[in-house]
């Protein structure tokens, strides 16, 4: 008779038999039928020429690149959206959160009533909602709403000046001192010095001498650049249906935080704000920043839906390269590893301000 933990070692070795079999047999079925219809398996069509373009895309991706710079900008616009869209869902959920807690009843029914509304609708649904209101809103071209700056919006977009002339390094020097000082100054003026010193290197070694110009020509602009309808609606839809979840999210950790704290704290003589600011809030995220990385790598995954609405994005890259190349199986497992890599890369910056968080109190 085995004994117990014989057993064990005997059902794992089984189990693990089985899934190598399956494998082995999904991959034979793959590679016999690939075969059949001519087509290999690799990832050597990154370096062949994409005939498709692409729209609004930061990289300036156009016909004719290669396929690898289309899916890298396909990702570049999927960050773009998901860190965008994780920056306003947390300020979207502390604002309404504090609404949903405010003593006002107005104000609080109406927290809830959103609350209520974007958690209980279909997240697609919502974005394809957005999307038509934002195009039949705006105006055409010629109509074009007029903004400070030389920017126009309409329902192709906002176009708006862009610099030809702009020395990126030093600009990305800028930035980085203007977060250096902020952090050694941190508490010793450096939220003022910090941007101001950045502000300095880039207007005196990085500024723009020369911008291209939107101009209306026919029936749209010209010139400039285009943050096209897409991105508005797909950000906002992200953020409208996400910040519901962080406002209860955050909400909870405000009302995990012990009562006789507060009750410390207005002893104290503090107000509100600075009650909320100093005491109440480091609390609440001790609570509050676990569940609120799952939203964030939800939102990130979330992005994906973007194509129903033609937004350039990763998703999008690889349904028009499938549709040239007819390498599904190796652009799928490109979006299954950026799309882990992402929510892993999310989860590891959470946990990193999680534990910061937690060593504050420590």
């Amino acid at each position: 008779m085995l004994s117990a933990r014989q057993r064990w070692y005997l059902s794992q070795a089984l189990a693990a038999l089985l899934v190598l079999g399956f494998a082995w047999w999904l991959w034979g079925n793959l590679s016999a039928n690939l075969e059949r219809r001519a087509l290999g398996l690799g990832f050597d069509f990154l370096a062949a020429r994409a005939s498709f373009e692409m729209g609004d895309n930061l990289l300036g991706y156009r016909a004719g690149e290669s396929f690898f710079r289309a899916f890298a900008a396909g990702l570049v616009n999927t960050l773009l959206v998901a860190g965008l869209g994780i920056v306003l869902t947390f300020f979207v959920g502390l604002c309404v959160a504090l609404m949903r807690l405010a003593r006002n009843p107005l104000v609080s029914r109406a927290a809830w009533l959103y609350i209520e509304l974007a958690r209980n609708t279909p997240l697609l649904l919502q974005l394809l909602f957005w999307h038509q209101l934002v195009v039949r809103i705006l105006p055409g071209p010629r109509q074009a709403i007029a903004l400070p700056g030389a920017m126009f919006l309409s329902n192709r977009g906002l176009v708006l000046p862009v610099p030809t002339a702009l020395d990126w390094p030093v600009a990305l020097g800028a930035v980085a001192l203007g977060l250096v000082v902020w952090r050694v100054l941190r508490g010793r003026g450096g939220a003022l010095l910090g941007p101001l010193a950045g502000t300095l290197l880039f207007a005196l070694f990085a500024a723009p001498t020369a911008w291209d110009m939107p101009a209306l020509r026919g029936f749209n602009f010209r010139g400039g650049g285009t943050v096209v309808v897409e991105f508005f609606a797909l950000l906002w839809a992200l953020v409208f249906y996400q910040g519901a979840f962080a406002a209860e999210t955050i909400r909870s950790g405000i009302l995990g935080v012990p009562q006789g704290v507060e009750e410390a704290a207005v002893s104290l003589g503090l107000r509100r704000p600075a009650r909320l600011r100093f005491i109440t809030m480091p609390l609440a995220l001790r609570i509050a920043i676990p569940p609120l990385a799952s939203q964030a790598m939800s939102l990130t995954k979330n992005s994906s839906l973007a194509v129903a609405i033609g937004y350039p994005d990763l998703v999008r890259v690889s349904t028009v390269t499938i549709s040239e190349t007819g390498r599904a199986v190796e652009c799928i497992v490109l979006i299954l590893l950026v799309y882990l890599s992402l929510s892993l890369a999310t989860a590891g910056l959470m946990n990193g301000w999680n534990a910061r968080m937690a060593g504050r109190g420590a």
